[in-house]
């Protein structure tokens, strides 16, 4: 009996809604690695993947923002020990995506994964940091607290496919918003197969989906979508930004625009607070007669 076998390849899709569709366009790309080695073909979202992927972040948004911060923390950290699980398969689809050794792939899954569980923690705290107690003159108590701004469009770093995608997705989620991902055009495997941990971990489908293809073509339609509310463009060139943004005033949506991704230390607040509303509310104390007694 012969040893010899042929190779299994993966096929890699799209992740809309908590399901794995391939385009509806059936169309797909090339994707190679830093020498020009095929890896695999990626799909090429179309804008009707890009629209069915703002349908279903819309759907999810609810039950999202609605849960205690408590359990999205919980949610997320079940993630990164998922990711840990799976620690071998990303080194590898790191280090063939962007021309790394395996030493400093592992670095980098280390740093990802490490950084997914530090915005875990912060769901049920960054309430604290941004929001609080009000002094006002008068018999009433004013508070403000943070809310999610609603469904938010990513433009994913180019450069760093893994650790800049978590870098700018996990902030998002972790506040109460659900996400239409654009990974990254030269590099899209590793966020590909971050939508097999998402969909077989606790985050609900259609929390966060997951397109692939050209950037530009897929942008375009969510940046002008009147049902996305928020854009970041970390992912984007200057001259596609530019478009971007002014495609995003039509409906006032937030615009995060490019700016350098820290990947060393702590990422601070500034990602999660960028796609956070605050809403102030005024409740009287309850006085009690003139003489301003009051529980």
């Amino acid at each position: 009996m012969s040893d010899a076998r042929l190779s299994v390849f993966k096929t890699y899709k799209l992740y809309v809604g908590g399901k794995f569709p391939r385009s509806e366009s059936g169309r797909v790309y090339e994707v190679t690695d830093s020498k020009g080695k095929w890896l695999a073909n990626a799909p090429l979202a179309s804008r009707k993947d890009a629209r069915d992927a703002v349908v279903a972040a819309r759907k999810a948004f609810g039950g999202w923002s609605g849960a205690t911060a408590y359990n999205r923390g919980q949610v997320l950290y079940r993630v990164a020990e998922m990711l840990e699980g799976r620690r071998d398969q990303f080194v590898r689809e790191v280090s063939e995506a962007e021309g790394l050794s395996k030493s400093k792939a592992t670095a980098v899954v280390d740093a990802t994964i490490d950084r997914w569980v530090w915005y875990a923690g912060w769901t049920d705290k960054i309430a604290q940091v941004v929001g609080g107690a009000n002094p006002v003159a008068g018999p009433f108590f004013n508070l403000s607290s943070p809310e999610p701004t609603g469904v938010v469009a990513v433009v994913a770093p180019q450069e760093s496919s893994f650790l800049g995608l978590v870098s700018v997705l996990a902030p998002v989620i972790a506040t109460g918003n659900t996400a239409v991902v654009i990974a990254s055009e030269k590099s899209p495997l590793p966020a590909l197969s971050l939508a097999e941990v998402l969909a077989t971990s606790d985050v609900p489908g259609g929390v966060v989906n997951i397109l692939s293809g050209r950037t530009a073509e897929i942008a375009a339609p969510l940046a002008a979508h009147q049902d996305v509310n928020a854009i970041d463009l970390a992912g984007a060139d200057e001259v596609l930004a530019k478009e971007l943004e002014i495609a995003a005033a039509d409906n006032l949506k937030r615009v995060l625009r490019p700016q350098p991704v820290d990947y060393s230390g702590t990422p601070g607040t500034d990602r999660m607070t960028a796609f956070l509303e605050t809403k102030t509310v005024w409740h009287p104390t309850g006085s009690l007669g003139a003489s301003g007694s009051s529980y």
